[in-house]
């Protein structure tokens, strides 16, 4: 399954697939909601200033992408949006909940170490030691439908190597297969 998001439409995909876990009170979200997600401060990099227009085409790109639905009979008159990335009834795409943890991850925060995904992970769902993030990265850099992550060599002075998504094209400086 090849994918080539924008960053723009690796952040909203990224905020629908946070939000969904987080706060599923509050998903599906409105255009509102889902800008204000994008440009969150926090837990975001880069951090992103996007207006509610362009956050709509976005969307409205990921819509014809088929990675994103719109549905205005949630309740409101708001038209709302949700991924049907993975995890889907349609969708081809299942992960199990820290596959799905790590590529939200690195959608909305770039790349990161196996330490910094453990930790920032365990917002979505529980993972019990760095172990389990590495035998995730396996299969995820293995999967049938993907490489959905890439490995990426030590920054000088860094202690672990980070992993990156795939799914805005190739990474540049990516290691080759060990």
């Amino acid at each position: 399954m090849k994918i080539e998001l924008t960053l723009q439409e690796a952040r909203v995909l990224g905020c629908l697939m946070e939000k969904e876990v987080t706060t599923p009170e509050n998903y599906p979200l409105s255009i509102n909601a889902l800008t204000n997600a994008c440009n969150q401060k926090s837990n975001r990099d880069p951090v992103l200033n996007l207006g509610e227009t362009e956050v709509q085409q976005v969307v409205d790109a990921l819509v014809k992408k088929h990675l994103v639905s719109d549905r205005s009979g949630y309740g409101g008159r708001v038209t709302k949006y949700k991924h049907v990335f993975c995890n889907t009834e349609f969708g081809p795409l299942k992960f199990t909940d820290l596959d799905r943890a790590i590529i939200c991850e690195l959608l909305v925060r770039g790349p990161q170490s196996t330490g910094e995904l453990r930790t920032r992970c365990n917002r979505m769902t529980p993972v019990a030691d760095v172990g389990e993030v590495e035998t995730a990265l396996q299969t995820l850099g293995a999967h049938t439908s993907g490489p959905f992550i890439v490995r990426l060599p030590r920054a000088t002075g860094a202690r672990d190597a980070r992993y990156a998504h795939l799914l805005s094209g190739d990474v540049q400086g990516a290691l080759a297969d060990e």
